[in-house]
C-alpha cells in the first residue's frame, strides 16, 4: 500500500479534498494511507508559534524551521520515504511524468508552505523533489500537494473503475491529446454525434480517434506555444 503524508499550517484546506470521490475510494479499498500533519502539532513553545518575521526585513511572515524538522524526523524515524516532494514555484514544472514517476513509490511525503514561505533550511534539509505547478504564486502549498495527490492516486492500479482510464488520458503517451468523446444522445440541441462513432465500425472508428488526436495535440501544442 502507498502512503502520502502532508504536513500542513492549515490542515483543515485539505481534509474535505481527501474525503471525496476517487481519492477516497482509493482510502476505502486500502490501495493508499493518507495523513495529513497539522504543522501546530510539533510547535511546542507555549503560544504554538509556527511563524516568525524574515530575517533581513521584507513583508510577510515566514514558517519557521524547528516544528518542520520536528515534524519530518519523527516520520523519518517510521520509515524511508521514496520522495520528499516540496511544493515551491522555483521548483520543477509538474507534468504527467513526474505523477507516473511517484505513483511508483511506497512513502511519499509532500511539504505544504503558507504565508510568505518557509525557512529555506528545510528544503536544504529535507526536500528531494522540488515542485510547482505553475507560473503563478498561490496562498499556500495545500492547493499543489492536493493537485499531487490526485493526479498519484488514480495511477495506482486497482483505484480506477476501468483499468484502461489512466492509460489512455491525455499526456500519459508524451505530449499527446486525447480525441473528444461523446455519449447519448446522439444529437442534442441541433448538435449531432460525428457519424463514424454510431457506424460500429472498429476499423474506422479507431482511424478516426487517432486523427483527432492529431488534431487536438497540435491544436494544444499551438497554444502552448502562444503564450510561452
Amino acid at each position: 500500500m502507498m502512503r502520502i503524508d502532508i504536513i500542513s499550517a492549515v490542515p483543515d484546506l485539505l481534509t474535505s479534498p481527501l474525503q471525496t470521490s476517487i481519492v477516497k475510494r482509493a482510502q476505502n479499498k486500502n490501495l493508499v494511507e493518507i495523513h495529513v500533519h497539522n504543522l501546530r502539532d510539533y510547535a511546542y513553545d507555549k503560544h504554538k508559534q509556527i511563524d516568525d518575521k524574515p530575517y533581513g526585513g521584507g513583508p510577510g511572515m515566514l514558517l519557521k524551521p524547528e516544528p518542520f524538522f520536528e515534524c519530518i524526523k519523527s516520520l523519518q524515524k517510521e520509515r524511508e520515504y521514496d520522495h520528499i516532494i516540496f511544493c515551491t514555484p522555483r521548483g520543477k514544472i509538474y507534468n504527467q511524468q513526474l505523477a507516473n514517476k511517484f505513483s511508483l513509490a511506497k512513502n511519499i511525503m509532500i511539504i505544504a508552505g503558507h504565508y510568505k514561505g518557509i525557512d529555506d533550511r528545510v528544503r536544504e534539509k529535507f526536500a528531494t523533489d522540488e515542485i510547482s505547478i505553475g507560473n503563478f504564486i498561490l496562498s499556500g502549498g495545500e492547493l499543489p500537494a492536493l493537485i499531487i495527490v490526485d493526479s498519484v492516486v488514480r495511477l495506482i492500479p486497482g483505484v480506477l473503475g476501468d483499468s484502461e482510464s489512466a492509460l489512455n488520458d491525455s499526456l500519459m503517451d508524451g505530449d499527446v491529446m486525447e480525441p473528444p468523446y461523446y455519449t447519448r444522445p446522439a444529437e442534442y440541441e441541433g448538435m449531432k454525434v460525428p457519424e463514424v462513432l454510431l457506424s460500429g465500425n472498429e476499423a474506422e472508428i479507431k482511424k478516426w480517434k487517432e486523427e483527432q488526436s492529431k488534431i487536438n495535440t497540435e491544436i494544444w501544442k499551438k497554444i502552448n506555444r502562444l503564450e510561452k
